[in-house]
């Protein structure tokens, strides 16, 4: 029962770091501009899908998620090579929010460096839980 238990806090951390990271992500947007918040919204899109890589498996460790989480940007990002990605986002937002339109170099970069960012925040609220229990 408490493996089952702490799965499903797992996926509630998961749910609600999500959430902040969208906020995080579409107030860096709002607020911000040029090249520092392109760079801080491509690192918060790999927080993102780290957390929700977290969902369907909240046992994964953070190093393996933060390589899944990384594997899933870069994959998106090489995507924008071939063109869909760019025509999909000219009719819409989330399209565009989601795929993005054009490849960059630098933007595997700042991948990396959010999903490092993310394990390091799992790694250290896996250490605060185990300091509680």
């Amino acid at each position: 029962m408490d493996d089952l238990r702490g799965r499903w806090a797992v996926r509630g951390a998961a749910v609600v770091a999500a959430g902040l990271t969208v906020a995080a992500g579409l107030g860096v947007r709002a607020v911000g501009g040029g090249d520092a918040a392109k760079y801080a919204g491509d690192a918060l899109y790999t927080v993102l899908l780290y957390t929700l890589v977290l969902l369907p498996a909240p046992r994964l460790r953070p190093w393996p998620a933060a390589a899944w989480a990384a594997g899933l940007s870069w994959a998106v990002e090489l995507f924008q090579l071939t063109g869909v990605p760019d025509d999909l986002a000219r009719r819409s937002t989330l399209a565009r929010l989601v795929l993005g339109s054009t490849f960059n170099p630098p933007d595997l970069l700042w991948y990396l460096a959010g999903a490092v960012l993310a394990a390091l925040a799992h790694l250290g609220v896996r250490a605060a839980c185990r300091q509680i229990a």
